[in-house]
């Protein structure tokens, strides 16, 4: 099986943010101060977390400088310190469990380790990014911060670079491998369904069984004593709803006037008419 692209990308950045903050946390970078009175123009201060170098472009870097202004007791520096060393070790904890979760030499890599070494190595990451955000927001502070009068002016060193630099590669990073639970959790889902339940499965719709006494049947034919069946007893006609509609009357075609009668009244009259027709018969020649 083919490693993750989620955690190569993880097992590339973890390690180049580890690199940074350490190069970070260990050079004495974090300020810059420059402009002394009374000094030459290409004299600069460098201040760290642990040590104080002066340098000029003459001569070489003068590390271990005295400090005379109380920068090392600074509030921001003190916090900085155990912060940015508890950073280190939590991402060198973090690398050991994602090279143990990606498995290089192994076929399925171990996606939930892998995701808890993402975790841990985003936890190391805002370790380091919060003592560097803090010392940044104070740097022109020289109440917070001490720092010569004007017109020596301070500016931002390459160490605080290099350290805002890692901590964003530990966050990218450890986001990157914490993706890895996705898949773990997929396959405990797929688990979960595929698992038969522990008892029997309860029906969603309750069926309710009830048992009606059965009516006793009355016998079609009751006889008496002597022999002789009695009649079913008559059953209550229902009433009807409603009003009676009238009906009408029914219809009879029938003819008032006899037909024999209309037959000789139509002859006399045919025989008194003039001219007389000989081919009708009349009453009189019958």
């Amino acid at each position: 099986m083919r490693t993750p692209v989620v955690m190569t990308l993880g097992m590339v950045l973890a390690p180049c943010g580890l690199l940074l903050n350490l190069t970070g946390t260990l050079a004495p970078g974090w300020r810059l101060v420059k402009g002394f009175l009374n000094q030459p123009v290409d004299v600069v201060l460098y201040q760290g977390l642990w040590d104080m170098c002066r340098e000029q472009s003459s001569s070489e870097r003068e590390c271990g400088q005295p400090d005379q202004w109380g920068y090392f007791a600074a509030e921001p520096v003190l916090v900085a310190r155990p912060l940015m060393v508890t950073s280190l070790a939590t991402t060198v904890l973090g690398l050991l469990l994602a090279s143990l979760g990606v498995r290089c030499w192994q076929d399925t890599p171990h996606f939930a380790l892998a995701g808890v070494s993402g975790l841990v190595l985003f936890v190391a990451g805002l370790l380091s990014l919060i003592p560097v955000s803090w010392y940044n927001h104070f740097l022109g502070d020289r109440e917070v911060l001490p720092a010569p009068a004007s017109p020596v002016t301070v500016q931002v060193s390459y160490s605080l670079v290099l350290c805002y630099l890692g901590s964003c590669l530990l966050l990218l990073g450890g986001f990157s491998l914490a993706l890895s639970f996705a898949p773990w959790c997929e396959e405990r889902c797929r688990r979960c369904r595929k698992a038969p339940s522990a008892g029997p499965r309860r029906s969603s719709v309750s069926t309710i069984q009830v048992e009606w006494p059965e009516p006793e049947l009355a016998p079609a034919i009751k006889y008496y004593r002597d022999g002789r069946h009695r009649p079913p007893p008559a059953q209550p006609r229902k009433a009807k709803v409603g009003f009676p509609m009238p009906r009408p009357p029914p219809k009879a075609y029938t003819n008032r006037v006899d037909v024999l009668d209309g037959e000789g009244a139509e002859a006399s009259s045919s025989c008194n008419t003039e001219p007389y027709d000989s081919s009708l018969p009349c009453d009189s020649d019958l």
